[in-house]
């Protein structure tokens, strides 16, 4: 199985996250995109936080921390890349606004076709090879072939066979779920997750990293009035992250075959899978205290007896 994942593994990262997108897209119709006219200030806070903020609060953790120049990329690639396929689902349930998650989910994921690129190049720099050259319109290619075609075809299969979409939908991310298990299980196999290596001390890292992202979506939106519909939606965006695309960016720019950036790329994909199983927690409290604070605002008032 090494001799495969190694072979393979651009391969498996760029079909998972197609079929990620894909199933994405057959959930989405153009008025989700429209919807952003609806929030106008909600939508601009949400997309100032997603492009502005994330990437400082990288260059922040950059700068404070002596960090392994492998990890340092996985930050930086967190910091680049949009919210994730699932900010969506976990806004609904913890009853956020929905129509706002969805917007920046979409216009973030065709803005990141210009904004990954840039934000690499910004914020790796210092800790490639100095005759590493950044692929930025490669970078541009993938996003486009792995995100933003699956997504409007997804989109076209939802408006052409609108009974089947659900179905589609279901299995097309089950699939690429299941392929997140085969990379997982490969990159263990083939030694790019060592946790030794890894060490305590950079994941106390990345749960800092994950927990400023969480601060920030709450406090920022909070300290401009939004509504709490609103706040749950921004602060997801941040947190629940397209992680699938950051594993596809570091299996193109540092392959598991390619010895000499090996190394670099074991500990970004190890940075990149610790941040997308620790933003899951915070995601979930925020879904049990939304919850917990919608019935409690709904439980009656038991009348005061004199």
């Amino acid at each position: 199985m090494t001799e495969l994942y190694l072979k393979y593994e651009y391969g498996i990262a760029f079909s998972q996250l197609l079929l990620a997108m894909f199933g994405m897209g057959a959930t989405l119709r153009i008025v989700d995109f429209v919807n952003v006219a609806r929030t106008p200030r909600a939508f601009a806070t949400g997309l100032s936080l997603q492009l502005l903020m994330v990437p400082l609060i990288a260059v922040l953790f950059l700068a404070l921390f002596n960090l392994h120049a492998g990890v340092a990329i996985g930050i930086a690639i967190l910091a680049a890349i949009p919210g994730g396929t699932t900010s969506n689902i976990y806004t609904y349930f913890a009853r956020g606004n929905i129509a706002l998650s969805i917007a920046i989910t979409a216009v973030t994921t065709v803005a990141c076709l210009a904004t990954v690129p840039i934000i690499l190049k910004l914020l790796i720099t210092d800790y490639v090879p100095a005759d590493f050259q950044l692929p930025a319109a490669r970078i541009a290619a993938e996003i486009f072939f792995s995100i933003l075609a699956p997504l409007a075809m997804g989109m076209l299969a939802l408006r052409l066979l609108p009974a089947l979409a659900p179905q589609i939908s279901t299995w097309s991310i089950r699939a690429s779920l299941a392929l997140i298990v085969v990379i997982i299980l490969g990159a263990t196999t083939s030694g790019r997750l060592d946790w030794a290596a890894f060490g305590l001390s950079n994941v106390l890292v990345v749960t800092g990293f994950t927990l400023a992202l969480l601060a920030a979506g709450l406090a920022v939106p909070w300290l401009m009035g939004a509504p709490r519909a609103d706040i749950v939606a921004i602060d997801m965006e941040l947190t629940v992250r397209n992680v699938n695309l950051a594993v596809l960016i570091i299996a193109s720019l540092f392959p598991a075959a390619n010895a000499a950036t090996s190394e670099l790329g074991s500990m970004a994909l190890f940075t990149v899978l610790v941040y997308g199983g620790w933003m899951l927690m915070p995601a979930l409290a925020l879904i049990v205290a939304s919850r917990l604070h919608k019935n409690s605002a709904a439980a009656p008032t038991q009348p005061r007896i004199e």
